[in-house]
């Protein structure tokens, strides 16, 4: 029976501490990721990159992703730095190293598809895999939305979709894993003109950037990035500038994701276990509060009825008193005009 995030989150709010205290969780403490052997890769060839961002109209429609607010066509877009969204799976960012000046440099970035993923490390339900075929998966059915993936992810690219309030999930590049999976070429892979993209069994992959290097020693710095970072990764690049001047990060290191994590997250189960309780009571707290907030508008609305009534109360007493008043002194008025006029009578008479 797999755990849906209904199922996982009715489970919180119903059963308390007694429902998943003492269930295993899959972090990475307990499970050890390795790439495959025979899994594909991708080779992005920096210096043949122009940024015409064919991949990313590519990927926006293999993945069936909204359009964007500007057209793939407007390469303004490249005067910005941009990452990856829920939105959009790849974007082409431009840099102007100073070595290379005036000339640009066009990287395109993505999921990196690592051979240990962090991402999948650090899921405790194990929404993340690592694909035989090289990508990294991610399965919404079982996510619970606890996006320790998005913190664990050294290269900032799973995004959450912060704007669906009922089932978000996370969005990340596939690798374009159903394709691959047919026997075809990942959209963006596909798409580009320049061929500054390069498909095939990673083993095959290494060799021709090795090839390169070795052919065009001026052209590039001897390096393959995604060769050994973080244990490796499914998407790798050459360079003719150091990469970080480029924002790729090389401070990384060689060890695989679950290695470093395993210390920090191997407390994830007792996490798990208490999870429900914690949320239960913050469930209680703020259905009391809730409560509380209601009985509190109650009793503000009712003593606001009341004072307005006493209010109204008073301004009718005061009014009929000021009028009350008002006739009293309106027919003493008439009384001494009578009585003037009456005076007045009496003594044209006399005259």
């Amino acid at each position: 029976m797999s755990l849906t995030r209904r199922r996982f989150l009715g489970w919180m709010g119903a059963a308390g501490a007694g429902t998943l205290v003492g269930r295993q969780a899959e972090a990475a403490a307990n499970v050890h990721f390795t790439g495959y052997p025979d899994s594909f890769a991708v080779l992005h060839d920096i210096t043949l990159c122009v940024g015409c961002r064919s991949c990313e109209a590519a990927c926006n429609t293999v993945n069936e992703l909204p359009p964007p607010n500007r057209p793939f066509k407007d390469l303004t877009v490249l005067d910005q730095h941009r990452r990856t969204t829920s939105k959009t799976y790849t974007v082409v960012n431009r840099f102007q190293p100073a070595s290379q000046a005036p000339k640009s440099i066009f990287v395109k970035k993505q999921c990196n598809h690592c051979l240990e993923p962090a991402c999948a490390s650090a899921c405790f339900v194990r929404a993340f895999k690592k694909s035989p075929e090289g990508a990294v998966t991610y399965d919404p059915t079982v996510c619970v939305g606890c996006r320790y993936c998005m913190v664990a992810c050294p290269f900032e690219i799973p995004a959450y979709e912060y704007e669906k309030a009922l089932d978000p999930k996370v969005m990340k590049c596939t690798m374009c894993h159903p394709r691959v999976k047919n026997g075809q070429l990942p959209g963006c892979v596909q798409a580009c003109p320049k061929e500054a993209l390069t498909f095939g069994k990673r083993k095959d992959i290494l060799n021709i950037a090795r090839e390169r290097i070795h052919k065009y020693p001026q052209r590039y710095i001897d390096h393959i990035y995604g060769e050994s970072e973080m244990g490796g990764t499914s998407w790798l690049y050459l360079s003719s500038v150091p990469f970080s001047q480029i924002g790729m990060r090389e401070d990384l290191g060689t060890t695989p994701a679950p290695e470093l994590t395993s210390g920090a997250l191997g407390a994830v189960p007792i996490v798990v276990g208490l999870w429900p309780v914690l949320l239960t009571g913050i469930y209680a707290i703020t259905q009391r509060k809730e409560k509380v907030s209601a009985e509190e508008q109650r009793l503000a609305v009712s003593q606001a009825v009341e004072h307005a009534r006493q209010s109204a109360e008073l301004d009718m007493v005061r009014a009929m008193e000021k009028a009350e008043k008002d006739k009293e002194t309106a027919i003493k008025q008439a009384v001494k005009k009578a009585m003037d006029e009456a005076v007045k009578a009496q003594q044209e008479v006399k005259a």
